[in-house]
Order: structure tokens, then sequence, then C-alpha cells
């Protein structure tokens, strides 16, 4: 039958012909603009064709010259032959001879270029060029099928135009290489001169740039200075540049389609994807080579000879088609490698820049875990799917070429294969549906998770405190309940699509071969095996289809959820108006201001604003809590959405917020805060700030590293290096949201005189207060009620003329009452006051090391050990499942093995023999086989699916237990980005990946052992050359794996800094802002993407250096297996085991590839094991309950509280913060601890519920040694209202009772002793009233009375105020004071406190300093004494206040 593809077939005279006149045309068009440019005598253009902005590399222009001359002689030396030995046609002549000329001119006009740009007319004739040669290639293949004579010198002249087609190709698309280039990086790297961007072109083909890093791993362990960087056009800030570029051109709306998403995706590297494109379709191509000549090959083998050393032509033909496609196939992965770690750079460039534009009130609907999310997943994932993104049109491409060799082999046969290939694509379709579905929905409960884990992990102190943590855990494992419900659907949806897809390649051929014997159609063994080797190649993007449509659906997700979140409203840049501060004496206007976070709210949360600011003015804002003052800074800062009116800032601004926000770092970063340093108005800041003598007790004063939140610092510090930041900027506005309620009195008055009423004199300054000592000092005072300003003026001017100040005002006499009443008590008392001494004096701590409080990621080194392997296997139903999975596996190859064994032992070799069994016979065993085949991959897929997801769940569950668990100094040293790095990404690895990868290394492992197998019975010498083979390829493997382990794990721990900084920068973008920060800010996460990119770029790198070894020794393998097959004496082989042999072998240097890289990628995915398994081996916090020393229920009765000789540090490599405090707190009776910042206030307290561990010493509660009992049966006894307010997402009612204790009516008596009964009632939703990420639609103030709603609900016998009433009013104050006095009588209470008047009224002081107890007594003894540090800081109070009262009269 007549072959269907004959048409494009054309007669041979006509190649040359259609090559002379390609050859002419580009001659004309060279010589025409020749004379163009002589005409108008412009030496720098090149006319029409030099229109690319691409410029080449000076190596690679010689390399491109040097190809074009090559083809000229060679072009030359063929028409000089063809003239004198051989007989051609004159149009070959002529070709030939056109050609020579063609290359010789074009390689003139590029000397004459240089280093300019490559003209368009070239790149055009180039590709068609390569394309005509490959196309007259396969024209005389056909022709040579059909017996007709080749000329030898045509077949060459062909292949030659291929390879130099192909380079040319390449060309194209190269970009200048940063020769000369340095960028002002923090550091570079060792070996720099070993850059991809300066690799040549024989060390890109065989990736020999990788060369020096892999031995560099061999010899050391690898660190990150060891790792190149990558070229300066491959770095996150060029890539974005061209990304916001494209994503905005011919579109001016700020809308953000997936369609617009992927097209700026794709046009920012577009040449790698393009270059990964054209060599998957040359790789798709050379792999049909082969089943092609199955035929010839088998008939040659049965004696069919047609000419001399065919079998040898054949063997290298083969051997050619190999080597084309082991090189393609790695530079096509590598290509796609490279354009997915720019994509995932530039999303994560562009997640964060719109993190740092977004409002307030559009990330209410994004929370801070799900916008990390966007970064470690979705963005991640476009990583991955470059690996896959060409396999739908391959997979097309395949099957048609599959088509049409079925065709040629089987006939009218292969017909039936189409319809029965689409029944298998239709069949996966509803698969496809559910799993788009599956995986929108894990991917929602995937954010949840993050989103609540991520609240947790900020607010562990807190949990701990209250002895919360379990309940907590209890709720993200609940959430992580529902994510699994998900997952499992996904994983058994996948394994089904995949049980269908592995069966497929058996259902076709089946379906085909039984076609053929339907249709009398004779089945010879070589057609047989030319359809099997057909099958065999077709069998791997089957295979890989279930990944590919997972991947494009999670990819689709991933997508779509990032799109959405870049179409989030970004922060109204109208809200205020910059003006220059020289074109005005004004500082700020704020006219008829209305303004509201909820722009849904019918009642604005600032009404009706307007106040006008001069240069050099003090501005205070006073007033209760909630009634706007926060929000009216964060207006001035442009935060909160306007409804009307204007607001004009004149000059540069500075913020200082209310809650401290403090980087991970040095102090010293945190003060410069991106500018250089001025050290002599360094120093003066400091000074001003009072922060000398703290930095003298940090062990590397300025250069201590700050751990996360600022967690080895005390509130005042962190509140003063605030404003230490916020001095150092020199600007012309400060904004201060209440800076003195976290510092105690005396510090709090040197900060208003040297800060406020000093350094910044002639400056602007707005600032909050509590404080109305303060207020007399101030030009303009500005008092806030319901969202409103009530009245405004100076001190006296507003005294008398509204109630509103006057209340706050009386609060604060009423409170300077109290502490005048004890002075005057205590001076017509002649008692003596008792002041403890230390009873020994204590050594410093100078001589013990000391260290940094956050040190480096700890990661493992050398290879992951067994007993990682070993404990994860064990996860799931202690491994017993494992040998199973291998058996059925086994048991799959075997028989399908058999079932082509079968059918190639009973067709004949050609139509002359006659068949022993009968066709019915022959495809009746075949369907059998074939069906115990499928059925045991279905098993295999559901073992696989079960087990993997066993594995994930109880990896997740322990590692959430330890960390939960864990104790605090664990959290206080360790980022929270690390944990949620192994929580979010890690966890992905094992939900998704890991299973399928360790089944995929048993499956390529069992299945070349069954190749192997097959070649050894049909020619064991081949034995020979596996060993060799084999050895060669362990050899390089263990060479490899040393760089490539080193490489991934430092590509893990690089992604810990790059999620913490983007948590910490969603945690402080308002401080950000206000000091217009975010371009430093944006090129620091770039820096970090950057450090990333190269590591992972290098680990694929890695990869494709090592398979591109393995796949060359495979095929040299191959090679003289063949050359073994067709050397053994006519007879001595079975053509048809041969055949399958070959047939076989034809996937074993992609399978011995895809083994030895999966078994890497194992390793390297194993290492997301290793790091969880890190955070399940940490030491766990002692018992939460001992159930042999449980106290009695009404433990503690009294509340007595003793503490002997306490001694505590924070790590064994930081110095002792508490030096042997020895003291009773009696029973029953308020306390009061007072101190300088910094003095232990905070660590006694937490000494007193075990969150830091006592290195010596005891605390006795009631007689009963706090060390013995269980941690629950301690922290549910005792309350705190802690120092920072916290407020979890939820409602009201789960905020203040979470353990689900108590009734509503309880709960409503306690809002209102806590004065917030009226506020919540306001509200549409009562007591279900949703409270966002972090209560940040409460004020601060309202969440310090929620706190004290939660212990008024818990009535504790023990209670503890940590700087309790530091963020409220002193009316408020007042009232809470009082509430505690009328709930808490026969309570033990202990407060800590900067007020005065909040301690003045305790029963007993305790007055610490550096660690020391100085005094402890009753007040009234101790304001006795008038040298008393406490009557100091007394009178410190009252004077400064008592000076502001006078001066108002």
């Amino acid at each position: 039958m007549e072959n269907p593809l004959d048409f494009l077939l054309i007669q041979p005279i006509y190649s040359p012909l259609l090559s002379f006149f390609l050859n002419l045309v580009l001659l004309l068009i060279l010589f025409g603009s020749w004379v163009y440019k002589k005409r108008e005598a412009c030496e720098n253009s090149d006319g029409f064709m030099n229109k690319s902005s691409t410029k080449m590399s000076s190596t690679y222009h010689k390399l491109v010259v040097m190809c074009c001359v090559s083809l000229s002689v060679f072009y030359s030396v063929l028409l000089l032959l063809s003239c004198v030995r051989w007989h051609s046609n004159v149009w070959a002549l002529f070709d030939f001879l056109l050609a020579a000329l063609t290359w010789g001119t074009i390689s003139m006009y590029l000397r004459g270029l240089h280093d300019q740009k490559l003209p368009y007319l070239l790149r055009v004739w180039w590709v068609f060029y390569f394309m005509l040669s490959c196309y007259r290639l396969v024209v005389d293949f056909a022709l040579y099928k059909k017996q007709e004579l080749v000329s030898v010198h045509n077949v060459v002249s062909e292949i030659v135009g291929i390879c130099a087609g192909l380079f040319l190709c390449c060309s194209c698309l190269w970009k200048k290489g940063e020769e000369g280039e340095r960028t002002n990086l923090l550091e570079e790297p060792l070996l720099s001169n070993h850059t991809f961007a300066k690799a040549g072109f024989l060390s890109l083909m065989s990736f020999s740039w990788m060369s020096p890093l892999v031995t560099l791993g061999n010899e050391k362990i690898i660190d990150s200075k060891d790792v190149p960087q990558v070229g300066s056009s491959d770095r996150a800030e060029n890539l974005f540049r061209v990304f916001r570029c494209k994503l905005e051109w011919d579109d001016g709306e700020r809308r953000i389609t997936m369609f617009k998403l992927v097209k700026a995706l794709f046009l920012s590297v577009w040449r790698d994807i393009l270059l990964s494109f054209l060599f998957a379709f040359v790789y798709t191509m050379s792999c049909y080579v082969a089943p092609y000549l199955m035929d010839s090959f088998v008939q040659y083998l049965n004696g069919e000879r047609k000419y001399k050393y065919q079998g040898y032509v054949l063997v290298a033909i083969f051997f050619v088609a190999k080597l084309v496609e082991c090189q393609t196939r790695r530079h096509w992965y590598f290509r796609g490698g490279k354009a997915g770690v720019g994509m995932k750079a530039v999303l994560v460039s562009m997640i964060y820049e719109k993190g740092l534009t977004l409002p307030c009130h559009s990330k209410q609907g994004h929370t801070s875990g799900e916008i990390i999310n966007l970064m470690a997943v979705d963005a991640d994932r476009l990583d991955a799917f470059t690996w896959f993104m060409h396999d739908p049109w391959i997979l097309v491409l395949q099957v048609s070429l599959a088509l049409w060799i079925l065709y040629k082999s089987l006939g009218l046969g292969s017909i039936v294969t189409f319809p029965a290939f689409i029944l298998v694509m239709l069949a996966n379709y509803p698969f496809a549906k559910l799993e788009d579905k599956f995986q929108s929905n894990l991917m929602k409960s995937k954010d949840n998770r993050m989103k609540k884990t991520s609240e947790v992990l900020l607010n562990m102190r807190i949990l701990k405190l209250q002895g919360w943590e379990m309940k907590f855990l209890s709720k993200i494992l609940d959430l992580r309940h529902v994510e699994a419900r998900w997952l499992k659907k996904f994983v058994y949806n996948s394994a089904a699509m995949s049980s269908v897809l592995w069966t497929s390649p058996s259902f076709i051929s089946a379906t085909a071969f039984g076609a053929c014997i339907l249709l009398k159609i004779p089945l010879e063994s070589g057609k047989i095996l030319a359809a099997l080797a057909t099958f065999g190649i077709l069998q791997n993007p089957i295979y890989k289809l279930p990944e590919t449509i997972s991947m494009f659906v999670q990819v689709k997700v991933s997508l779509g959820r990032i799109a959405s979140f870049l179409c989030l409203d970004d922060l109204e840049k109208d809200v205020v108006e910059r003006v220059n501060s020289r074109s005005s004496e004004m500082a700020l206007e704020v006219s008829n201001g209305s303004f509201s976070w909820d722009n849904s709210s019918p009642i604005p949360t600032l009404g009706d604003v307007s106040f006008e600011v001069s240069h050099g003015m003090n501005v205070a804002i006073c007033g209760t809590v909630g009634s706007g003052k926060s929000s009216l800074l964060s207006s001035i800062l442009g935060e909160v959405p306007k409804i009307s009116g204007t607001v004009k800032v004149f000059g540069r601004k500075a913020y200082v917020a209310q809650s401290p926000w403090i980087q991970s770092g040095k102090v010293e970063d945190n003060i410069l805060f991106g500018k250089p340093m001025e050290r002599e108005w360094y120093e003066r800041v400091l000074e001003a700030c009072s922060l000398n003598k703290d930095l003298e007790l940090l062990p590397f004063h300025d250069q201590t590293v700050i751990g996360e939140r600022g967690i080895n610092l005390s509130g005042g510090q962190k509140q003063r290096i605030q404003i230490a930041r916020a001095l150092y900027q020199n600007a012309d506005i400060y904004l201060f949201d209440d800076p003195f309620s976290a510092v105690d009195a005396h510090t709090g008055s040197h900060l208003f005189n040297e800060v406020i009423l000093g350094i910044l004199k002639d400056k602007t300054v707005i600032y909050v207060t509590h404080q109305v000592e303060f207020l007399p000092e101030a030009d303009l005072i500005l008092v806030m009620k319901d969202g409103m300003i009530t009245q405004a003026g100076k001190y006296n001017e507003i005294l008398d003329s509204g109630t509103d100040f006057m209340e706050l005002v009386g609060a604060h006499a009423e409170a300077l009452a109290a502490v005048d009443t004890y002075e005057q008590g205590c001076a017509s008392s002649e008692s003596t006051r008792n002041k403890e001494k230390e009873a020994t004096k204590l050594e410093k701590d100078s001589g013990k090391p000391k260290g940094q409080l956050v040190q480096q990621e700890e990661r493992e080194k050398g290879k992951v050990g067994f007993t990682v392997y070993k404990k994860y296997m064990g996860l799931a139903y202690g491994g017993a499942v494992i040998p199973v999975i291998l058996l059925v596996e086994i048991l799959f190859q075997v028989l399908n093995i058999g079932s082509n064994y079968w059918i190639t032992w009973v067709t004949p070799v050609s139509k002359d023999v006659e068949p022993p069994v009968s066709g019915f016979t022959l495809i009746l065993v075949y369907v059998v086989l074939t069906i115990a085949s499928s059925l045991c991959i279905l098993v295999r897929t559901l073992l696989v699916s079960m087990t993997g997801f066993k594995m994930a769940t109880e990896l997740f569950t322990q590692m959430h237990l330890r960390v939960f668990r864990a104790s605090m100094s664990f959290f206080d040293v360790t980022p929270m980005g690390r944990i949620l790095n192994r929580a979010s990404t890690d966890q992905s690895v094992v939900d998704l990946r890991l299973p399928g990868l360790v089944a995929f290394v048993a499956i390529a492992a069992i299945n070349i052992l069954g190749i192997m197998g097959v070649m050894i019975q049909v020619a064991w010498q081949v034995l020979i050359i596996f060993i060799p083979v084999v050895a060669a390829s362990a050899w390089y493997r263990q060479y490899y794996i040393s760089a490539a382990r080193e490489l991934t794990r430092l590509a893990g721990i690089s992604r810990s800094p790059l999620v913490h900084h983007f948590s910490e920068t969603l945690s402080g973008v308002t401080t950000i802002r206000s000091f217009d920060q975010e371009p430093r800010f944006l090129a620091d996460i770039m820096r970090l993407s950057d450090c990333l990119s190269r590591l992972s770029f290098h680990s694929g790198g890695a990869i494709e250096w090592l398979c591109f070894r393995l796949e060359l020794l495979s095929t040299i393998a191959f090679a003289l297996s063949l050359v073994i097959v067709v050397s053994a004496p006519e007879g001595t082989v079975n053509p048809s085991f041969a055949g399958l042999a070959i047939t076989y072998a034809l996937n074993l240097n992609s399978l011995q590839s895809n083994l030895v890289w999966a078994l890497c990628e194992v390793e390297s995915k194993m290492i997301s094991v290793e790091r969880m398994l890190q955070y399940i081996d940490i030491p766990s916090e002692p018992s939460l309950v001992i159930e042999s020393t449980r106290p009695e229920k009404s433990w503690p009765s009294r509340g007595e509280i003793t503490i002997s000789n306490l001694q505590v540090r924070y790590g064994p490599h930081l110095p002792m913060v508490l030096h042997g405090l020895t003291c009773t707190f009696p029973g029953g009776l308020k306390t009061g601890i007072v101190g300088r910042t910094g003095c232990g206030k905070s660590t006694l307290i937490q000494t007193l519920f075990r969150i830091v561990e006592p290195t010596a010493g005891e605390i006795r509660i009631d007689g009963i040694d706090i060390m013995i009992i269980g941690l629950h049966d301690l922290r549910s006894r005792l309350s705190i209202i802690p120092q920072d307010p916290t407020m979890f997402e939820g409602t009201v009612r789960s905020n203040l009772d979470p353990l689900e204790e108590y009734t509503d009516d309880q709960i409503w008596e306690a809002l209102d002793k806590c004065q917030l009964g009226d506020e919540v009632r306001k509200k549409e939703l009562k007591l279900d009233s949703p409270v966002s990420e972090n209560g940040e639609n409460w004020s601060v103030g309202q969440r310090q009375l929620v706190c004290l709603g939660r212990v008024l609900l818990k009535r504790s016998k023990v209670l503890v105020l940590d700087e309790a009433t530091a963020s409220v009013d002193t009316a408020t104050d007042n009232l809470i004071q009082e509430t505690l006095r009328q709930h808490f009588t026969d309570c033990t209470v202990i407060t800590i406190a900067h007020r005065i008047s909040s301690v003045i009224d305790s029963d007993m002081v305790l007055l610490l300093d550096q660690g020391l107890i100085k005094e402890h007594d009753s007040p009234a003894r101790l304001l006795e004494d008038k040298s008393s540090s406490f009557s100091k800081l007394v009178a410190e109070y009252t004077t400064s206040s008592e000076s502001k009262f006078s001066r108002s009269c």
C-alpha cells in the first residue's frame, strides 16, 4: 500500500534546486545590503537586517564565524569531488557552488560585525537551512528504504548541515556574556571564573562548567560562598524589571489575569523556554529513528543483507540517534530548569512587592501565613512546572510519529490505536477534573493551616504562659485533618489515573494486535518489535501524564491564587499629599478628613478631623482607650483609607509604633536602618535614648544579634531602639505612638527631656501619650473621643473648656494624690526600714563564654544517614508494606516481559514461516498477561499512595507535637521562618513528591534489571560491557552526590531566611512604609532570592552534569551491544529475541539516567524528611502532668511564693540575668516589682511560670516546689496579663475562653468588669464578632483589656500583671486597679509597672537592679528613707508631674 506521507517526499532533483534558490536569495540580499551601506556611507547600519537587541559574546561570535568558514570549505571540497569522481546532476553541482559562496560571504559579513547585533535575516535563514537539511535527510532516508541509490556525499552533506544548523540556531538565542562585569555583592564566590555565563561551547554542551564545583564537593564540604553567582541577566532584579515591563505593557489597568501573568512570565525568560522547546523537538524526533529501523534490523539478523556492512551502518545510525537524544534531552531539562528558577525569582519579588503595598483592609483578606504560602509553595510550584511544560505538545507529536510508524509496520491494523488512545485520554478526563477540584481545596486548607500555624508560633510565649499550647495544637491538627482529607482524595485519585495510564500501552498494543488478527494482517516479529519499540517510547510520556496533568492543575491553581492576590487594591497613594518642606511654614495640614479602616462600615473610624501643625511644634494626642489616637497617626502616614478631606505632609517623616517592631539582626543595623554610619550622630542618638548602659550589658555591645521579634530584649529596650531608629533618620516630622508606656518613669522622663525637648526641639513632633504629665509641654493638645477631635489647644486653654480632657487630668490627679497620701503617711511614722542585703557577693560572668542568641541554622553534613530512610519507611505500618510493593512491581515486570516474549516467540520472522499457534490463542494469552500486569499496577499505585499518605501524616503529627512541646528557649533562638519552612515547603515535598520518587526508584531499578536479563539471555557477552558501565555509573554517582547533597541542603537552608524576611516584613510593613524603605527591603528580598536561585541553578546543573555522562555511557554500551549482536555468526542469535532485547535496550540509557537522577532526587528530597526529623528530636519541656506529684485541686490556697537563691540565664552561652534572688511574696498580698528597664523583672515572672528553667535555686508556692509538678498543673493555676497584649484570629468569645470552659453570662460579666462590655454590645455579632489576625481590628489598649477579661474569668489565687496597664490611659488604669482590688482581694497579686501609681498601693515593693534585689519592703517604709531608690523613683514621678500641673495653674 502506498505510504500516505509519500506526497511530502519530492523528487531528489528538486532538493538541490530548493537549496540553490535559498542560497541565491540570501546572496542577493547581502549584496543589496552592502550596496545600500556604501551608498548611504553609514558604517554602523546593517540595513533592514540589523534590528535585534540581542548581542553575542566574543567567544561565541568567533565560533559562529569559524563554523561559517568551515561550511564554506566543506562545500568547496564536495564541489571538487563531485566534479572529479561522481556523476552528479547539474543542480547538485550548482547547489554546492552556491553554498560555498554563500557561507564564505556570511563569514566575511560576520567578521565585519565584531560584537555587534546579529541580523534577523541571518537568523531566519539559518532556521530555514536547518529545517531544509533535516528534510533532505528524511528524503534520502525514504529513498534508501525504497532501495533506491542514495549518494554518500549527499548524506554526509545533510548530516553536517543538521549539526551546523542546530549550532547556528542556538547562537541566535545567545546573549552577550558578562565579561568584565562585576556586581556589588556582599560576597564573591570562590569559583567565579568557572560560571555558566563564561563557559565555552564544548563546556556548555557537556556541562563541564559544573566540573570544578563537583570536584570541590569531593574535596570539602561545600559552603554557600563556594557556589558562583548566576549571570547578571538571570538575577532577580533584572528579571523583575523585564517582568514588570511586560506585565504593564499595553495594559493600563492594575487587574492582572492569569493569562497576562503567564505571558509576562514567559517573556521574562523566553530565551530559555525557546531553547528548551527546540531541544525537546529534536529529542522527540531522534527517539523514533530506532523504531523506524527496527524491522530492517530484524530482517538483517534474519539474513536479508541488502549491501555489505549494512549491519554496521544500522548500528552507526542507532548510535548517532541515541547521542542526539542524550544531548538534547539533557539540555531540554537544563534550560527548562533554568527558566523555572528565573520565574520563581520573579514571582517571589512580585508577591513581596505586593505585600509591601497592601493596605491593612486588603491584607485582612490575606493573612501573613497565606501570603507566605504564596511565596513558599505556589511560586515554588512554577519552578517544578518547567519540567512538564512541553509535555502536552510533545505527547501530540509523539503520538503522531507513533501512528506513522505503526501504520508502516501494521498497516490498517494500526488505525484502531488512535481511537484506543483517545479512549484512554477520555477515561482520564473525569480524574483530571477531580484532580483540579481536589488540588484547589487542598491549597485552601493548607492556607488555613499555615495561617493558624503562623499566628500560633508568633504568640507561643502567651500560649505557654496560659497553658493553652496543646489546645491550639489540637486546632492545627484539626485543620491538618481537613487538609489530609483532601490530600487523601488527591493522592488516591492520582493513583487511579496513574494506573489507567500505566496500563494504556499494553491496552493499545493488545488492541492493535487484535485488530491485525481480525483483519487477517500477517504479523511478523520485525513489525511486532517495531510496534513494541514505538509503544516503549510512547509509554514514557504516557506514564508521566498523570504527573503532568497534576502539575498543570497545581500550577493553574497556584497562578490563579497569585493573580487574585496581585489584583488586590494597593495602598491609595493620594491619601496623603507630600510637599517639599521648604515650600511652606506648615509641617502638617489635615482638613475635613474622614477615614475608615472598613469602607463598608457606615460609621467612619475618624470623622471631621481638621488641624494644622507648623514646623517645630510639639503636638500631643490623648484620649481614652479606643478613641482613635493610633488611627489618627495612621491616617497621617496614609495607612487608613480616606473617605473625604485632604492631608498634606511637608517633609520626610519617621514613625515609632506602639508595639515595637524589631528586625532580626544586629542592634546597630536596627538603628541605622539602611543609612550609612555617622559615628558622632550615632553616639548622640544612643545617649539620648539611654541605650549605652543597656548595650554594655549585652555580650557584643551593639553588634549583638537580636532574636526574632527582639526576643532577647526587654519591652523598654525594644521601644528605645525603635526611638533611636527614628532619631537616626534625621527626618522633618516625627510620629510617636505612645512611646513612653513601655519604659519606667525615670527612663520616660529622660526620653521626653532628651528626645522630645532635646534632639527634636527644632523638629515637628506628634506623639500619642497616656502620661498626662507630658502634656503641658505640648504646643498643641488634641483630645480624641469616638474618632473625633473633641478639644484642641494648649494645656491651659483646654483644661476648663470641656469634660473629656478634665477626666484624663482628674484621673492623673487621683493617682498623684494616692502617691502623696503614702508619702505623707510615711513622714509621720518612725518605723525603720529593713533593706534586704545580698548574703553573698556574686561574681560577674565575664570569664564565662558568651555567644549570640540566634545561631546559624543547623544542617547535617555528609550523606543522608540510613537512619533517616529507616525512620521514614517505618512511619507507615512499621515498613511492612514496602516488601509487598516491591513484590508486586517485580511480578508486574515479569508479566510485562512475559507478554512481549510470548508475542515475539509466536510470530514468525517472515511471511514464509507458519506461526506455531493460532491468532486467537496468540491474542488471548497476550490479553490475559496484559490484564494481570494491569492489576499489579493498580495494586502497586494504591499501596504507594496509601503508604505515602500515612508517612506524611505521621511525620506532620510527630513534628508538630515536638515543636509545641519544645521549651521557650527553642523559639527564642529559632526564627519562625525555619519552622514555617518545614511546615510548608518540606511538608509539601513529603505529601506530594517523595512517595512517587521513592516508588520510581524501585520501578526503574527493577525495569533495568529486567532489561539486562533479557539482553544477557540473548547474548551473554553484553555482560562484559555492562559490568564496567555499571561500575563507572556507580563511581560517577558517588563522585557527584557529595556536591549535590550539600547544594540541596544549602538551598533548603537558604529558603528559611527568605521565608523569615518575608514574615518579618509583613509584620512591620507600616514602619517600613513610614520610613520610605520599600526599595531597600525589595532589594534585600531579591538578594536572598538570588542566593536561593544560584544554589538551585547549580543543583540542577549538577544533576544534568551527572545524567549526561551516565547517558553517554549507556549509549556507548548500547552501541557495543549492537556490535556484538550483528557480529555474531548467522544463525547463532534468534532474530526475534535479539530484536526484543534491542527494543528493551532502547530505553536503557534514559532509564539508567532517570534511575540515578531519581536516586539523587530522593536523597535531595529526603533532606526535607531529615530537616523535619531534626525537629522531632528537639528536647521537650518537662512533663505537662506528673501524676505522682499532682497538687490538690485547691492548690494554691494561700498563694505564698518563696524564692531561694534563684539564678537564671537564657542559654548556656549567654550571661546570667538573675543573680541569686532570695525573697518571699506573702500570700494574699499585693507586691509591686519595679526597676530600670532590663533589670530582670520580666525574667523573674517567666521563671515563676517555668518558661525559663532556673540555673540554680528554687521557687515554692504554698510550700510546693514548682520544679517537681507538671507544667500544666503549674500554669493553669496561675494567671497573667502579659506585657504584649495578644488576641488571636477568631471571635471575641474564643479569645476570652479558648478552652470553652465558661458560659456566655460569665463572659459578659468579665467583659463588663474590664470595661469592654459596652464596646462589644455595639457590635452586630456581639460575642461572635470577628477578631482579625493578631487582633489588628482592636486597639492595643482594648487588647490589654481583653487580657484582663481572661484573668477575671480564670480567678486564680496568684495573679501576675506584667506592664498590664502600659497601653491604657490613666483613667482606664485607675478603673482596672479598682477592678483588681475588688475581685482579687484575697489573691497574691504581683505587679510589674512603670507607673508609680500602679504599685504605690501595693503591700510590698521589690526593686531590682541588674538582676539583684536592691530593696524589698513595704512602700511606706521605703518612702521614709529619702535616699532609697524607690523613694527617688517616686520623687521623680511626682516632681515631674507636679511641675507640669503647676504650670497649668
